[in-house]
């Protein structure tokens, strides 16, 4: 197809891998069925640096379909394939691409186990509708019996002291919760200070300007959204691709978890980004946000949680 092929694997990022082509090509390059994990989350065909076209929303799918095909080809037998995306607007309607890429993998055999809901603060604004603020990760698995491991992203019990009710036979009066904590939801939050009051939720913020991880990368998912995956999803040792990889996210994210990270990208720029990055993480140079880390939000008196002077005299 005339794209460029060149494939980033030395002693220095060993034996995680980069590919850089056409996703629809280069996944030829990786056996099929080696990958507990297939994470991606790709162009939503709005316009993006990295999307040389703008296609219609049938030419997106259609152009989609066989890499997506591709992918599911690399799942394990007890292995999952998690696809994120936003939203394809057009003349003002807004199209949820879930509901396309649903009918496509379903039909691949492929089965839904979550349909969460990233919601974040900080996107571009809208004039004729509200804005935007929440993109779905699909989570399919290949089979009715799929390696799942809950403990290492749990989160803490809203009622540790909670117990059984007498009508509960042999466990009543015992602790009702998991000591190892609480299934967290399916809505992972940008805001969760209010929402710990009531429900533990996952809270992850977008990737901006000063975001730890921030690079060139106009549309950069974080790390522990990733991450959260990889480790209820895979176990140490497993194999985890991104078909789509940009700034190098995945892999990063598996190598952080002693998984072995394969990524692909058709941008040349991006997978240096992601070697450089990969290299600086493995060489324990690479800042990323913590998991779980609670987001900052301004102190009363800073500048920018100050109403400006402007305002207040508009609504004297």
């Amino acid at each position: 197809m005339g794209e460029p092929t060149k494939e980033l694997r030395g002693p220095d990022i060993s034996p995680h891998r980069l590919l850089h082509g056409d996703a629809a090509v280069r996944l030829a390059d990786v056996e099929d069925g080696t990958c507990r994990l297939v994470i991606t989350s790709p162009p939503y065909n709005i316009g993006k640096p990295y999307e040389p076209v703008r296609r219609s929303l049938e030419e997106y799918l259609a152009w989609l379909k066989p890499i997506v095909s591709a992918s599911a080809n690399k799942v394990s037998s007890d292995g999952h394939l998690c696809w994120q995306v936003g939203n394809y607007v057009r003349n003002g309607e807004v199209f949820p691409l879930d509901y396309f890429m649903y009918n496509m993998i379903t039909e691949l055999g492929f089965k839904l186990r979550n349909r969460i809901v990233w919601h974040f603060n900080f996107g571009l604004h809208a004039s004729k509708r509200f804005s935007g603020r929440y993109e779905t990760l699909l989570w399919f698995s290949k089979a009715d019996s799929y390696f799942f491991n809950l403990d290492p992203v749990r989160v803490p019990q809203l009622y540790p002291g909670k117990r059984h009710s007498k009508n509960k036979g042999e466990k009543a009066g015992q602790p009702s919760g998991n000591p190892a904590g609480k299934n967290p939801t399916d809505f992972w939050t940008f805001n969760a200070d209010e929402a710990m009051l009531t429900d533990p939720i996952w809270e992850i913020p977008n990737v901006k300007k000063q975001h730890a991880e921030y690079t060139i990368h106009p549309c950069q998912f974080p790390s522990e959204l990733v991450e959260r995956c990889v480790l209820a999803l895979t176990a140490a040792g497993d194999t985890v691709l991104d078909p789509f990889v940009g700034a190098g996210t995945t892999v990063i994210a598996a190598a952080r978890h002693n998984r072995t990270g394969v990524g692909i990208d058709q941008s040349d720029e991006y997978i240096q980004i992601a070697e450089s990055r990969l290299q600086r993480f493995l060489a324990g140079d690479l800042t990323l946000r913590p998991l779980g880390q609670p987001v900052r939000r301004p102190q009363a008196g800073e500048k920018v949680a100050t109403v400006p002077v402007e305002w207040q005299t508009a609504a004297e």
